[in-house]
């Protein structure tokens, strides 16, 4: 987590431009940052096609360049904007920053260039870190905390449905060993049940005898069932979380008694000072 910058007042200034998203300026910074990652992608995918890079490829390094130093621009300002520039450097997404920054610079001095443009590929990452708006960050919070505390539901129902792979599977295999219709061993045949369940359906196995055909029907019908129990699981523990989320009042800032925060919001967004607790 960035530490905000307690003295200097063109610290707090850029603080609140490059890291947070609570401040008019810092969502002008963040959403044109959001259309530079966007652009960058859609270079990076452009630039594998050969016909493309082959009758752009001048524009496309140009381009390339102004994106990747701007990139640089806006990682050496994230990083000399906060106290500690190390918990943002050795962050998760401080690495991505630099990783998505680097290879261009790279490709200049060691052989084998096209495998560092492909780190490029990583900025895509950095689009979560931008999707901090107050709008996408609750939500996103809402979902994550549902996934955490539905994990070990979640995990033992896909443990369940594993085992009932494996049996209907072996199953299956023994129903239509002697048919020649794709069963050859009880791998494949677990591999066409998952296929099965989960309503995929490839059509490169399929049972030939009217007992497999109807193990297969039944296989089908459950497939509906066993996708809708994780979004319910799921569902219930997003609903908790909203019911816990507004039963808690969000922090009123002390120093310009601005309202309306986040409930896990540090840093107050008209002043960028810290939040009461």
């Amino acid at each position: 987590m960035e530490t905000a910058p307690k003295k200097h007042s063109w610290k707090v200034k850029l603080y609140s431009v490059v890291h947070s998203t609570n401040t008019k300026q810092g969502k002008v910074f963040n959403l044109f940052l959001f259309v530079l990652i966007i652009i960058s992608v859609i270079y990076v995918l452009l630039e594998s096609v050969d016909t493309i890079d082959k009758k752009y490829h001048p524009y496309m390094v140009t381009a390339e360049w102004i994106i990747t130093i701007l990139f640089s621009i806006e990682y050496i300002l994230k990083v000399i904007s906060i106290d500690k520039p190390k918990r943002y450097i050795f962050s998760f997404y401080g690495i991505i920053d630099l990783l998505s920054t680097l290879p261009l610079y790279l490709s200049y001095f060691f052989s084998g260039g096209s495998t560092f443009l492909a780190l490029r590929a990583l900025r895509l990452f950095r689009v979560f870190r931008i999707l901090k708006l107050v709008k996408y960050m609750g939500e996103a919070n809402t979902l994550s905390k549902a996934l955490v505390a539905s994990r070990l539901k979640i995990s033992i129902f896909i443990y369940i449905v594993l085992i009932m792979c494996v049996i209907m599977g072996s199953i299956m295999y023994i129903v239509e060993e002697d048919a020649n219709s794709g069963f050859s061993s009880i791998p494949k045949s677990i591999y066409w049940t998952i296929v099965t369940i989960t309503t995929v359906g490839y059509g490169d196995i399929a049972p030939a005898t009217n007992l497999g055909q109807a193990i297969a029907s039944f296989i089908m019908i459950l497939g509906y069932g066993i996708i809708a129990i994780p979004t319910g699981i799921v569902t219930s523990e997003m609903a908790k979380t909203r019911v816990d989320k507004n039963s808690v009042k969000s922090h009123v800032c002390n120093k310009c008694g601005a309202t309306n925060h986040p409930v896990d919001a540090k840093y107050c967004h008209g002043c960028t000072s810290i939040l009461p607790h």
